[in-house]
């Protein structure tokens, strides 16, 4: 490296931290940058481009041509956290470094080291994914200590591409695993996260956080996780695009568990193209796939096809969709699928209506299972964490801890997996195993007699208000599919109902992510359906449940 760019570089990390959030701070406290001082905080717009609509190859076009820095970017996504997020309550801290890492990444840039199309770019981890130098708490007191001793394996590859970790955010606590009548994007460590459409509605999932921070862009790209629903649904609700990747493309090491046998990161943003993107990071050989068999996935074959679906998506012309229309949804989404159906018709798609076998019995089986194995789980992850050691020890915190109590008391689910058999008895892995063979024979057998290219269904309800008292409004089938076959499934905006955003669920084949995302731009493309939040205090009663 030239010692002119060792000064320079110097010469930015001096300064950097002056500007920098504070450790632990809930909401990016960055002053403005020269030339902002008539910019307002709340708007959308740095260095000639619109936050909402920005894509990542775009931002990286001008960040190649100098029109635009990374530090620029990122504290542009810092004052809109500043400004926007005490409205929506997403965000739970910013990264004392993310403005060092920021002027690292314009350095490299500067001299043509790009590591990539990630290098630069603001990104929001939930809080379940370890990071060594911010606290990871999955929301509860219990681990609101130090943080962990090292980075989530996904972490450590977004670093390595020089994506900025901008901060984390808040989410449902304990991934939505504790209470019977939970409220979604209730922690006891970060309160409730508004919906930012409406802002007395819920968020949904327990990547609420994530989702919502993407809605009122205060990031570019956002990490959610998934058991059944948790990033797929949040995306439908808040308006934005979630990918649940394949089981074992993405490494869960370092994530707060509850199930390796259903358990995802996936990436979260406003749109396919960046979804792709960032998947292609986080993408990999997983040390464990589902029943301890190693992972199929070949990390160079499956990064090329995302790149291919992130540069080139396919038309619709041709395409077969079949669509599960779930009518219990509401006649309002149902009559949003029948106009989606119309709109990828009227593009050169064949819709085929389909139903899904097999869904009763998932629905009775998957539940008893996850509570053997959030068990198991669990007890491997606490020792490696100061704080309870085991399930037993977590429960007794709660117990003895009234903060954790504030919106519900309950965490039946702890103690149901207390009780839960092993996950080496018998019934349990006959359980299992029936889980896996009904539902991945529930999306294979649909698409193999349709000969389909994807299956399609609502992701989501319209937002319900709100309620500690009452909890969750959310029998949502749609996600479980796809979420117990440990296959790829993609949330895409399909329109809204009055002001609450809902989401068009794609589901494919074992490894099919590029070949879904390739899709889900076509469908993205088609349908058009985004639209910026209004943060609306509530809509008239009646519009929606």
């Amino acid at each position: 490296m030239k010692k002119r760019s060792l000064a320079a570089l110097t010469a930015i990390l001096v300064v950097v931290p002056l500007v920098a959030a504070a450790p632990g701070q809930r909401a990016g406290a960055a002053e403005s940058g020269p030339g902002d001082a008539a910019r307002p905080a709340e708007s959308t717009l740095v260095g000639g481009v619109d936050l909402d609509t920005v894509t990542i190859p775009e931002l990286q076009a001008r960040m190649n041509r100098g029109s635009l820095s990374s530090l620029r970017l990122t504290l542009a996504y810092l004052r809109r956290i500043k400004a926007v997020d005490p409205r929506i309550n997403a965000v739970l801290r910013t990264s004392p470094t993310a403005l060092r890492q920021a002027a690292a990444s314009d350095l490299r840039h500067r001299l043509g080291k790009s590591r990539g199309p990630l290098d630069g770019i603001p990104v929001l981890l939930k809080d379940n994914v370890n990071t060594r130098d911010m606290p990871t708490t999955a929301g509860s007191l219990a681990l609101a200590g130090s943080p962990p001793d090292t980075d989530a394996e996904l972490v450590g590859k977004l670093r390595a591409a020089g994506a900025v970790i901008l901060g984390k955010t808040n989410l449902s606590e304990w991934a939505n695993f504790r209470a019977a009548k939970p409220t979604s994007g209730w922690s006891a460590v970060g309160g409730q996260t508004n919906n930012p459409y409406v802002l007395d509605r819920n968020p949904c999932g327990s990547s609420s956080g994530s989702a919502a921070a993407l809605a009122a862009s205060l990031a570019q790209v956002a990490i959610g996780t998934e058991t059944d629903g948790s990033i797929v649904c949040p995306a439908g609700m808040n308006g934005v695009v979630g990918l649940k990747p394949s089981l074992g493309v993405v490494s869960q090491s370092g994530v707060v568990p509850i199930s390796a046998e259903q358990d995802t990161a996936g990436p979260m943003a406003r749109n396919v193209i960046d979804a792709a993107l960032t998947l292609a990071v986080l993408g990999g050989r997983d040390t464990v796939r589902t029943h301890g068999t190693p992972s199929r996935t070949d990390a160079g074959l499956m990064n090329a096809g995302l790149m291919d679906a992130a540069g080139r998506p396919g038309g619709l012309r041709g395409k077969r969709i079949g669509l599960w229309r779930l009518p219990s949804l509401g006649a309002e989404v149902d009559a949003l699928m029948t106009r989606t159906a119309e709109r990828l018709t009227d593009a050169g798609a064949e819709v085929v209506e389909v139903s899904m076998p097999y869904q009763e019995r998932l629905a009775e089986l998957e539940f008893p299972a996850l509570l053997s194995e959030f068990h198991r789980d669990i007890d491997a992850y606490l020792p490696t964490r100061e704080g309870p050691q085991d399930l037993a020890e977590l429960i007794e915190f709660n117990r003895t801890h009234p903060r954790e109590q504030t919106c519900f008391a309950g965490q039946e689910l702890f103690e149901q997996a207390l009780a839960a058999p092993s996950t080496t008895d018998p019934e349990y892995l006959a359980m299992r195993a029936e889980l896996t063979d009904l539902s991945r024979r529930s999306i294979d057998e649909v698409m193999a007699a349709h000969d389909l290219d994807a299956i399609a269904s609502p992701a989501n309800p319209p937002a319900w208000t709100t309620d500690c008292a009452r909890g969750d409004n959310d029998v949502i089938p749609s996600s479980t599919p796809a979420a117990v076959a440990g296959y790829p499934s993609l949330s895409v905006p399909a329109g809204f109902v009055g002001e609450l955003p809902v989401g068009l669920l794609l589901m494919a084949g074992d490894l099919q992510d590029a070949e879904l995302l390739s899709l889900g731009a076509a469908v993205e493309h088609r349908l058009d359906a985004w639209r910026a939040p209004r943060y609306l205090p509530s809509t008239p009663s009646g519009t929606s449940r």
